[in-house]
């Protein structure tokens, strides 16, 4: 059997349905802490993801459309099982849905209108992944937590995917008026 590098992004799509359910289902502080080793799992697994592939050359194009896609829907499943739990978490669920849905429709925007594609996060993008990916590790883990730490998590995370998402518009604008610029010059 062949391993392939993008098995990862599997492994780390698998990872959601049992950690949801365990957290949802979580009758113990011992069955909160394993939901909560499952998504430091995942978090790790995709720091690895890319550092590994570009190390050994494995990059490839089904990986590099995957990771995205796990990202994603990692923290969107991570969010909805906070949001149960904190009621604050409930509008970064909106502000998610609102910033993936226009990531998603420029892309797919792009890609069909201009066949152009955002080649790779941006740094601020992996900054706002990473962080998120903490928040939502602390959250889980430290059940305990004040609740106007909770409240400052939140609002950090809310706050830095805000300022990424309107750091990505001028991104997509650009690659816009480039490609049509292009369509001009063509003409």
């Amino acid at each position: 059997m062949v391993y392939k590098w993008e098995d990862l992004g599997y492994f780390r799509i698998l990872l959601i349905p049992v950690y949801v359910l365990l957290y949802y289902h979580a009758e113990s502080v011992r069955e909160y802490y394993m939901a909560a080793v499952l998504v430091g799992i995942s978090g790790i697994t995709d720091m690895l993801d890319g550092k590994v592939a570009r190390h050994f050359n494995m990059i490839t194009e089904l990986g590099k459309a995957l990771d995205p896609v796990a990202d994603k829907l990692t923290l969107g499943a991570m969010i909805l099982c906070l949001a149960f739990r904190y009621e604050n978490m409930r509008w970064l669920v909106g502000l998610f849905v609102l910033k993936e849905g226009f990531m998603g429709i420029m892309g797919l925007v792009l890609s069909h209108y201009r066949g152009r594609k955002l080649d790779g996060a941006k740094w601020y993008g992996k900054v706002c992944t990473a962080f998120s990916y903490l928040v939502m590790f602390v959250l889980f883990f430290f059940l305990r937590l004040p609740r106007s730490l909770v409240n400052g998590l939140i609002v950090c995370c809310g706050v830095l995917m805000a300022v990424t998402w309107v750091l990505y518009v001028p991104v997509f604008v650009k690659m816009w008026k480039e490609n049509n610029n292009r369509l001009i010059e063509k003409d």
